[in-house]
């Protein structure tokens, strides 16, 4: 139980380190799909160093951050195994695997951009970044209310909160275009 507080650092750190790669990587997609519209010799020297950019950030900080976020929480239920048995514990871990469902889906959308295939847009993209806000704000409250049947609540101000961030996506792609024409 010594190593418990150490751990329980070093797992949140990690986990603030993933999250920050999957905001970042997220909008480096939105760029470089933009990057796609633009004339020669801009859209080649935008997509190569986006290209460089989001390799840097998706292999050096956010699967080795998932990664290492993973071995200390498995070390945290190592050491309180009775956590498994609470219910908050079990809905974070069904948030955490939608956590990595999120992250091979932006596995997916890299390598496609790394080979210049653009299947998305950059709006889509846009709301697509937002999913990682939900599922972060579904698990801290989660851990932080725990036991109390409020956490509950915390839970489906999510659901509210997408609905929110789904209309603010979509006055802000009017606003957007509106102000290119």
């Amino acid at each position: 139980m010594e190593y418990y507080n150490y751990l329980k650092s070093l797992h949140l750190i990690f986990v603030i380190t993933w999250f920050a790669g999957l905001f970042y990587i997220v909008r480096l997609f939105v760029y470089q799909i933009e990057a796609a519209e633009k004339q020669s010799p801009e859209k080649e020297i935008l997509q190569k160093q986006y290209k460089i950019m989001t390799y840097r950030l998706w292999y050096i900080i956010t699967w080795p951050s998932a990664i290492l976020a993973s071995i200390f929480a498995f070390s945290l239920l190592y050491l309180m195994p009775g956590f498994l048995e609470q219910d908050w514990m079990q809905v974070k871990l069904g948030f955490v695997f939608l956590l990595y469902l999120y992250q091979l889906k932006c596995h997916q959308i890299y390598l496609q951009l790394q080979k210049d295939e653009i299947k998305q847009s950059s709006n889509f993209m846009r709301l697509w970044n937002e999913g990682a806000t939900i599922i972060l704000f579904a698990v801290v409250f989660l851990v932080i209310l725990k036991n109390a049947v409020n956490w509950i609540y915390g839970v489906l101000g999510i659901f509210l909160f997408s609905i929110i961030i789904m209309l603010g996506f979509k006055m802000y792609k009017r606003i957007r275009e509106k102000n290119k024409t």
